[in-house]
């Protein structure tokens, strides 16, 4: 029954909602206004929105658009030192997930002394504390998928050690955070599926976890609900805007799920996937895992009545059986047409798990003292084994 809330963030949201950026007090009166590496921003005119509503507001900006799938150390490190440079005070995040992790990293970077891998708790971090506060943080996501616009984390990649690790500090929540549908309507079918099943599956684990409570239950179901009855039609048809509402909505649900219980061990058997294979998104390591992650605990006889919860909330009203929640996972994969992801489409191999394994139990143990039931090295091995295509 115990719980802890502190969201301080201030949420608009809905249709047009960026349009309200230009009439904010803004945190600062200079921005690294950061975006990704791609050609999404410029060309359906979101950078040029964002850019006329920072005029709006009287701010001035730097543009870095440098951040990848999956946001890297080097680049976090180029980018703070580009706000240092430029004397930006306030960091705005445009993008999806990986923008707004790398925002964070860089807003924490650009006023402290050293290497981000300083203030990194866990794996090879110093956990050196903080000790100047970061730069304000407006977080505007263009996706639904990490809930990142509302808490206080962010995951990087450090390629020279191949981990892929969280950023926790309560003084990275953005300060102002804008979550309009209309930015998601271009999102390719296949990247709202993986976008999505990553929404769901940060909630289905927060609500099976050691750390459900009162609080982290509710916004997970209303994750959990939301996705399950509108992802299908978002990823049939972007412009259904009813449904990308919806979608957007359980997005930030699952970052208040995250807020308020955590996540379990499959976001940190993923994460040692894309750790070593960086051009594999997030979500589809989740989806390709997922399957046999949840039979995993269904099998050792844990929070059983739970998993017919999540079944019905997906839609499967029937449900009577633990499994049943795995089957309307894999019914809902097979509608967003994500069922068939295979591994070795991105390299991997069998003989890479041991490693995975080994990585994401040193990485992210934190993740795994969550888990309903205690998970071995070897049961990880064999949840990849069993995955395998």
């Amino acid at each position: 029954m115990s719980f802890k809330v502190f969201m301080p963030t201030l949420w608009y949201f809905g249709q047009g909602a960026l349009n309200e950026l230009g009439k904010q007090q803004l945190p600062g009166k200079k921005a690294l206004l950061v975006i990704s590496n791609g050609k999404s921003m410029r060309a359906n005119g979101y950078l040029e929105r964002t850019e006329n509503q920072l005029k709006s507001a009287g701010a001035d900006y730097v543009v870095f658009d440098k951040i990848g799938a999956n946001p890297l150390k080097p680049v976090i490190m180029e980018g703070a030192a580009t706000a240092r440079e430029a004397q930006c005070d306030f960091v705005v995040a445009l993008g999806g997930g990986s923008v707004m992790d790398a925002s964070k990293a860089i807003a924490l970077m650009a006023t402290n002394d050293g290497d981000l891998w300083d203030y990194v708790q866990g794996g090879t971090g110093k956990g050196k504390p903080i000790e100047n506060h970061p730069l304000p943080i407006v977080a505007i996501t263009t996706t639904a998928g990490t809930g990142s616009e509302v808490d206080c984390g962010g995951v990087v990649n450090n390629p020279d050690t191949n981990e892929k690790m969280g950023i926790v500090y309560p003084v990275l929540f953005p300060t102002l955070s804008i979550v309009d549908p209309e930015l998601m309507a271009t999102v390719p079918p296949t990247f709202t599926a993986y976008q999505g099943f990553d929404t769901l599956l940060q909630a289905t684990e927060c609500y099976i976890s050691r750390a459900s409570n009162l609080m982290c239950d509710m916004v997970a179901r209303a994750t959990i609900e939301n996705v399950g009855k509108y992802l299908a039609r978002a990823v049939k048809d972007g412009h259904d805007m009813e449904a990308r509402e919806h979608v957007a909505f359980a997005n930030t649900m699952s970052g208040y799920a995250m807020m308020t219980g955590s996540c379990t061990s499959e976001h940190a058997m993923e994460h040692a996937m894309s750790a070593y294979h960086p051009a594999l998104p997030h979500g589809a390591g989740l989806i390709m895992i997922s399957r046999e992650y949840y039979t995993y605990f269904i099998n050792h006889n844990v929070r059983g009545e739970r998993f017919i919860d999540m079944a019905k909330m997906l839609g499967k009203e029937d449900a009577g059986e633990p499994m049943d929640f795995v089957k309307a996972l894999v019914d809902l994969q097979r509608a967003c047409d994500v069922d068939g992801l295979k591994m070795s489409d991105y390299g991997i191999r069998p003989d890479e798990f041991e490693q995975f394994a080994k990585n994401a139990r040193e990485t992210t143990a934190g993740l795994f003292m969550a888990d309903p039931v205690e998970m071995s090295h070897e049961d990880c091995v064999e949840i990849y084994r069993k995955s395998y295509r």
